[in-house]
């Protein structure tokens, strides 16, 4: 009987200390360092599969390229005023908090409400190719169960419906 009663209170405590954690932002891990536009790329895909890149491909060698890859989102409307649709849309979504726009930049951060895990995603407005390439991608954990690809492709549709 004692060892049920440990068993139970083990499996109380637990996810009681992890949502601790998580509310006290333990787990929100660290911003990213070289986000932004370099040479025509965003910053490549993470080396576990908790990212997604519409520039994977640019990165041969990478062992997450198949896994990262996401087509980009179409840049209907030309320019700037796709990258303002594009804000708007994020600043509608819960946990999504725009940290910098430029023109043809932006970078938002998607925060989870109980764990308070953080995702960083950019969006570039690619003048070569007209559309806006993006990279998504978990701070934290090895896998993400695709939260990152699911929320791109949320936008797009998003995007898409107008």
């Amino acid at each position: 009987m004692t060892w049920l009663r440990w068993i139970v209170g083990l499996v109380v405590a637990l996810p009681l200390a992890v949502l601790a954690a998580g509310q006290l932002g333990l787990l929100r891990g660290k911003p990213p360092q070289g986000l932004g536009v370099r040479d025509g790329k965003l910053k490549r895909p993470s080396f576990t599969p908790n990212s997604v890149s519409s520039q994977a491909d640019l990165h041969a060698d990478h062992p997450m390229r198949e896994h990262a890859r996401i087509a980009p989102l179409p840049a209907g409307g030309g320019g700037p005023a796709a990258m303002q649709r594009l804000r708007q849309l994020i600043e509608t979504m819960p946990g999504a908090s725009v940290v910098e726009q430029r023109d043809d930049y932006l970078y938002a951060r998607f925060e989870t409400r109980a764990l308070r895990f953080v995702d960083d995603a950019e969006f570039w407005l690619d003048p070569a190719a007209g559309v806006i390439q993006l990279r998504s991608a978990s701070r934290i954990g090895r896998k993400d169960f695709g939260v990152n690809r699911a929320r791109i492709e949320a936008i797009r549709t998003r995007l898409a419906a107008g």
